[in-house]
């Protein structure tokens, strides 16, 4: 049976054992003493699967989103060669501000 990491990172340890009893594959070698943490990316790593937990972004086009941090991170780099304070401060509250749009909209 084919898994996703979301399947595997919702199953128990011992569930965990079970799979990687049936894996022959050097990352799994030693299963019977791994906790969940070494256990996940050693299946992972086995069974060919991304082991990284992918956020899905819903309501926003993230890409734009980004595109603008960016450029708020040029603006900012400016702000502080000119040591303009003022401007420093309105370029952390827009970037921080788009920065929890993003988090708030993660599902």
């Amino acid at each position: 049976m084919a898994f996703t990491y979301e399947e595997l990172h919702k199953k128990t340890v011992d569930e965990l054992r079970a799979i990687a009893s049936d894996v022959k594959h050097d990352a799994v070698k030693g299963y019977t003493q791994m906790n969940k943490d070494h256990l996940l990316p050693a299946i992972c790593k086995a069974l060919g699967i991304d082991a990284r937990a992918h956020h899905h972004v819903v309501g926003i086009n993230k890409a734009n989103l980004k595109a603008r941090m960016r450029q708020l991170k040029a603006d900012r780099a400016a702000a502080i060669e000119a040591g303009d304070k003022a401007k420093l401060q309105q370029v952390r509250q827009a970037y921080h501000r788009l920065n929890h749009r993003i988090r708030s909209a993660t599902v």
